[in-house]
């Protein structure tokens, strides 16, 4: 792949097993938060683990935020980080970066709270970012809030109720699994979305 990535370092997120998993694809892969940097790039990764207000916090105050939402290539928020994507954010009661119309609202407590472990998807709508991907693929979620009738939603999953798992929009796409520790099914999802251009 001729893929030049960039994860954007937005806080105290462990950038390891993303890295690792660029590599294992041919991808060169960086970690910045440097605006020249990350507009550079071909494909652009927020990742994301913590909470939603201190996260979104540290976006507005170094200005990543806008750098964010003035991306023109294929844009991948992972977990927390596609969540960052929606309008609104029930976790802290914050704005979102808005790039994606909705709100994520906190996971029913039954079964179990938070939502930890391995699901598959259903497919709403077909889109590449899924392409050869289907129902009897697993991939790893840790979450305690979820998209629930994202407008954009591609892929669904179930926990309590069903939450999107997969959405895009344009450029902008999201995960709420994580791909790096979902092995064979979670290298595919990542090679798709170095597949857009």
């Amino acid at each position: 792949m001729s893929a030049r990535a960039v994860i954007i370092r937005a806080g105290g997120t462990n950038f390891g097993s993303l890295l690792a998993a660029c590599a294992r694809l041919g991808v060169a892969a960086t970690v910045s938060d440097q605006a020249t940097t990350i507009r550079a790039a071909s494909h652009v990764i927020l990742p994301g683990v913590g909470a939603a207000a201190p996260a979104m916090r540290h976006l507005r105050e170094s200005g990543l935020d806008r750098v964010i939402a003035g991306l023109r290539q294929p844009l991948l928020g992972i977990c927390l980080g596609m969540q960052l994507l929606f309008e609104r954010l029930a976790e802290g009661e914050v704005d979102g970066l808005g790039l994606l119309p909705g709100r994520v609202e906190r996971l029913p407590a039954a079964p179990r709270w938070p939502h930890m472990g391995w699901n598959t998807l259903a497919t709403t709508r077909p889109h590449p970012l899924l392409a050869g991907i289907g129902s009897a693929d697993w991939f790893y979620f840790v979450h305690g809030y979820a998209a629930s009738g994202a407008a954009d939603t591609i892929a669904c999953c179930v926990h309590g109720q069903p939450f999107a798992a997969a959405v895009a929009r344009g450029q902008v796409a999201g995960m709420q699994f994580h791909p790096e520790k979902s092995a064979a099914a979670g290298r595919r999802a990542l090679a798709n979305f170095f597949a857009l251009t």
